[in-house]
């Protein structure tokens, strides 16, 4: 009596009924997987945030299928911060960037259509494209003292069926920004064969090194959707406010627009106080982005400081965003590997497979995990490998 495409095996992992278990018992856990900010014990301005929540507008109804133009407009802003000049008619807001990617795939893709994803990358396209009834295919990100898009497999992979190429700017869990090169090479590929980018660029100005990356939202050499939101930026998960944006050349924008219009409209889903208080939560997000970056840093000064006392476990180069993959040594799975560590060591870390990597040999810690526990955490993976 149910859908096919919800028919997914729902058995928990090995991995996840160990860590179920080791809760369960009440054993100490250092937790290097950590990602919800709120959690991590960063200082934000309660007041503000709560005081951005009392508008006295939010008590009328104002429907809007793209958002509140007041909310829109500071979303326009925090681009035009950065140099980019993206207008307010071309954002739609919505609850989330999961919802932001269904109207995109809702308005690219027929049923059994594709879309390119990299590998590695996070799991949840997986069940965003099933929902949508969209099949993925991969196409692999290289490591060469440093990440890249390895484009002759990109093009090799696409089909009839493809319809857009999904960049993950910078890419969780590698932290790979996609270069300008690389996305004159996407614009060259994608206005070529009529299809489009979606660029997710939530960790956006979590950059670790060199200059600004450049972002999508106005990219206008091949057709383009941008998602970002409060969840990263801000650091506020629970406030339920992100965006997409369309650019690209004129004609395919306009009815880009036209259609994305017709979906939020069905749907109406963004609440008014969040919407009235995006302005206020996009000026405090200084603050937070500054104590992100501040603890990234040190977590991985302390990592590479560890890694340098041996030889057998090394790290992958990380651009931007929030996690740090380690290489290891390949004497078992990296899900046995977790496992170990968890039930020997009470240290909790993602195995590569989590996210797609090709071969075992890799681990991904998240750099929010508080410096203290970090360090320890840290400390006892290197004595259990």
């Amino acid at each position: 009596m149910f859908a096919k495409r919800t028919n997914w095996n729902l058995t928990p992992n090995r991995l996840s009924e160990a860590l179920a278990a080791h809760r369960a018992a009440g054993k100490p856990l250092l937790d290097l997987t950590v990602s919800n900010p709120t959690e991590c014990g960063f200082e934000y301005d309660s007041g503000a945030i709560l005081d951005a929540l009392r508008n006295p507008a939010a008590l009328s109804y104002e429907p809007n299928p793209r958002g509140l133009e007041w909310a829109r407009r500071a979303v326009a802003g925090y681009y035009a911060d950065r140099g980019e000049a993206v207008p307010a008619d071309d954002i739609f807001l919505t609850t989330s960037t999961s919802e932001a990617y269904s109207y995109i795939f809702r308005t690219l893709c027929d049923p059994g259509d594709e879309l390119l994803i990299p590998s590695p990358s996070y799991p949840l396209f997986d069940f965003l494209a099933e929902i949508q009834d969209v099949n993925l295919v991969r196409y692999p990100l290289v490591y060469d003292d440093g990440w890249q898009i390895d484009f002759h497999a990109l093009e090799q992979a696409i089909t009839p069926r493809t319809r857009g190429i999904i960049v993950v700017n910078p890419n969780n869990p590698t932290g790979h920004f996609a270069k300008r090169a690389e996305i004159m090479k996407l614009n060259s590929i994608c206005s070529a064969r009529e299809m489009a980018i979606i660029a997710d660029e939530v960790f956006l100005d979590f950059a670790l090194e060199g200059e600004r990356p450049a972002s999508f939202a106005a990219n206008r050499g091949a057709p383009t959707f941008t998602l970002s939101g409060l969840s990263k930026i801000c650091g506020l998960p629970q406030m339920k406010a992100a965006w997409l944006i369309a650019s690209g050349p004129q004609e395919w924008k306009r009815e880009a627009l036209a259609r994305l219009e017709v979906i939020a409209d069905t749907y109406l889903s963004v609440n008014a106080p969040v919407q009235l208080a995006i302005p206020k939560f996009l000026e405090l997000r200084h603050a937070f982005q500054k104590q992100v970056i501040e603890r990234v840093r040190r977590n991985l000064g302390e990592l590479d400081r560890q890694l340098a006392t041996q030889k057998s476990v090394s790290r992958l180069r990380v651009e931007g965003g929030w996690c740090a993959v380690l290489r290891v040594p390949v004497t078992r799975s990296d899900e046995e590997l977790t496992i170990e560590l968890l039930t020997t060591q009470g240290v909790s870390v993602h195995p590569g497979h989590f996210y797609d990597f090709p071969s075992d040999g890799h681990v991904v810690l998240s750099l929010l995990t508080p410096s203290e526990g970090f360090a320890e955490g840290t400390k006892r993976l290197l004595v259990a490998v």
